[in-house]
């Protein structure tokens, strides 16, 4: 599938449209945080954490079974897709169970499942 790309072969701009779209843009704050937003999706290890905590909430313990990725390499995830917003946590004793952070969180994966598998 090498799909082309056009290109323009003009150099008119249309400054008109260019300062519409400009006065709409958010800042580069808000365009940086939403990048590192979805840098998130783009390690494999962190999508399966998320599909498995869009199933049920589990603890570092059960995330580290199911992707096959030590303990520590799961709280190094985790620890990201926290400070990211994605997943929250709460602790009963000694366990600290995951779960996703939003119901915003789990459209936004399953969204991206259908277009994944519709293309």
């Amino acid at each position: 599938m090498n799909k082309k790309i056009e290109i323009c072969e003009n150099t008119v701009i249309h400054q008109e449209v260019v300062d519409t779209v400009k006065k709409q843009l958010p800042d580069n704050k808000k365009i940086d945080s939403l990048a590192n937003f979805y840098k998130m999706f783009s390690d494999s290890t962190k999508v399966k954490i998320l599909w498995a905590l869009d199933i049920t909430e589990m603890c570092v313990c059960d995330l580290a079974v199911i992707t096959n990725v030590t303990k520590s390499a799961i709280s190094h995830q985790l620890s990201s897709l926290k400070e990211a917003n994605l997943v929250k946590c709460r602790k009963e004793g000694k366990i600290v169970y995951y779960s996703l952070a939003d119901s915003c969180v789990k459209e936004i994966l399953e969204k991206a499942v259908i277009h994944t598998i519709n293309e």
